[in-house]
């Protein structure tokens, strides 16, 4: 096919690689050695490239040729020849773990530098167009993080805004919101973006050693949305599964029963809305994108009835048989609450104070608290992505894989929020991963552009492409295949040509 003249840049991609070191092996897919791989547009072509990051936890592993840093799904442990000594001591400091800095989740970009992260306190540093492996960032130095969020969100200054998890600090475990500006005053120019975070607020977690896990969080104009679901890491567990011979995963607990609370942080004021929202228990990994409207913030979510999606991710479960035999539990649902943030005080107990035209609700409740429901807008689709220009604000389109009761993606899709239409791109065998929408230069609508995305083949004997699809209409424009082993990645991000510095090859 023929990609548009105006595709100029790379598509960069971060992911689990390597799953065997040695004789030892990790446990689960999302443990493995981080993989970057880039795709170039240039003038018409595509150059494709990939390398394994080389953090502190891959050259520790290497050079033991063993597993020996621990990952979410995997414990490691040290050399069984050392002495008791040694032994109790490293029982004693795994109690708050020193986390890995094998970051394989998503990519970010703070002014002109770009970094991969995980959901540790580390991020590393790399040059976009080499692959090559650069300084480790610990968020923990600049902000009392011991976990932070690997979906950062960007504002319209070139602000970074994410979040972390602050455990038992003085006493209080709490989630920090926290900003990093894209670039340091002149006179400063050696010190890094990082030295000057700010903490925009904290939101006390309802427990002291059951905070709540999370993956992303949603922004608009003027609030920060964040849900505290009832997916929790247990503080305890964790200080002790290092001596328990277990892994961090096992101290995520879901408590079905519980509640699901929204917490809104008003950006201007840097305090959180009093009034408490809630919902049943759910658990969800990714936001979609939120707006306000007329005195409401509406919000869109990826959601889950359990746990079930991690589970299927050990490796033990991906055997030849893994679409047939592992089935989700939950099937991924797309949800759209409404929150009404001016409501009348007076109003009923039992009365729906949502106004805007929608399924959604928000009923009153005796204690004052507001009980959301949402309208489901469509089911089956995961690792969305929208047109990052309307993010935080009203939007027509979702670009995500698809996927049924299987985890694997077999499609990519298209979704029209108002008219609930959906387009397709499936073929046999293919496994899509995350589409990611690039704007034309030109764009007057909000799906002017093309989406990206990277298929592998089921059968290892076909080789893996590089797909391009007009946004608008879904048909193909192009493809490159590349004669490599190609990996299912997490995340990726587009990076145009004025973006990148004249870095030399």
């Amino acid at each position: 096919g023929q990609l548009p003249t105006w595709l100029q840049g790379i598509l960069l991609r971060n992911g689990p690689g390597m799953h065997t070191i040695g004789d030892t092996k990790y446990n689960h897919w999302f443990d493995g050695l981080a993989l970057l791989h880039s795709f170039t547009f240039k003038n018409g072509e595509v150059y494709y490239r990939s390398k394994y990051l080389r953090s502190d936890t891959y050259n520790n592993n290497i050079e033991a040729n063993r597993i020996v840093v621990s990952e979410f799904g995997t414990m490691a442990y040290p050399d069984p020849c050392k002495n008791i000594f040694s032994k109790a001591f490293s029982y004693l400091s795994h109690t708050i773990p020193e986390f890995t800095d094998n970051c394989l989740i998503n990519i970010m970009k703070t002014g002109e530098d770009f970094y991969v992260t995980s959901e540790t306190n580390f991020i590393r540093k790399i040059n976009p167009q080499t692959l090559e492996t650069l300084e480790k960032v610990d968020y923990s130095k600049y902000v009392a993080v011991n976990v932070a969020t690997s979906h950062p969100h960007y504002d319209s200054a070139g602000n970074i805004l994410n979040m972390g998890t602050s455990i038992v600090d003085k006493g209080k475990t709490k989630y920090i919101l926290f900003k990093i500006p894209p670039s340091v005053p002149e006179k400063e120019k050696k010190k890094s973006c990082f030295k000057h975070l700010e903490v925009v607020c904290s939101i006390p977690s309802r427990s002291l050693l059951h905070p709540s896990y999370y993956h992303s969080f949603g922004v608009t104009e003027n609030y920060i949305i964040f849900i505290e679901q009832p997916f929790e890491l247990d503080i305890v567990k964790m200080a002790t599964a290092y001596m328990r011979g277990v892994n961090w995963a096992s101290c995520l607990t879901y408590h079905k029963e519980d509640k699901t609370w929204f917490h809104f942080v008003d950006k201007k004021t840097k305090k959180e809305v009093s009034t408490k929202f809630y919902t049943d228990a759910m658990v969800l990994f990714h936001h979609i994108n939120a707006y306000e409207e007329d005195g409401h913030i509406v919000f869109d979510i990826i959601a889950y009835t359990d746990n079930s999606l991690y589970d299927m991710f050990y490796l033990k479960n991906l055997n030849k048989d893994f679409e047939e035999n592992n089935k989700l539990t939950s099937i991924p649902t797309s949800k759209r609450f409404v929150v009404p943030l001016q409501c009348d005080k007076d109003a009923e107990v039992g009365s729906n104070l949502v106004t805007l035209p929608s399924a959604a609700t928000a009923v009153k409740e005796k204690d004052g608290s507001i009980y959301c429901q949402p309208e489901i807008l469509c089911e089956g689709i995961e690792l969305p992505r929208i047109n990052y220009d309307c993010n935080g604000k009203k939007y027509k389109y979702v670009f995500a894989t698809e996927v049924q009761w299987s985890p694997v993606p077999t499609k990519i899709v298209k979704f029209n929020l108002q008219t609930k239409e959906m387009l397709h791109w499936g073929e046999d065998h293919c496994w899509p991963s995350e589409p990611v929408f690039v704007p034309s230069p030109d764009a007057r609508e909000e799906d002017n552009g093309v989406v990206l995305t990277c298929v592998v083949k089921s059968d290892p004997k076909e080789a893996p492409f590089l797909l391009v699809l007009d946004a608008k209409t879904f048909k193909e424009l192009g493809r490159a295949t590349v004669d490599v082993e190609m990996h299912l990645d997490l995340h990726g991000m587009f990076i145009p040509e004025k973006d990148l510095k004249t870095q030399t090859e």
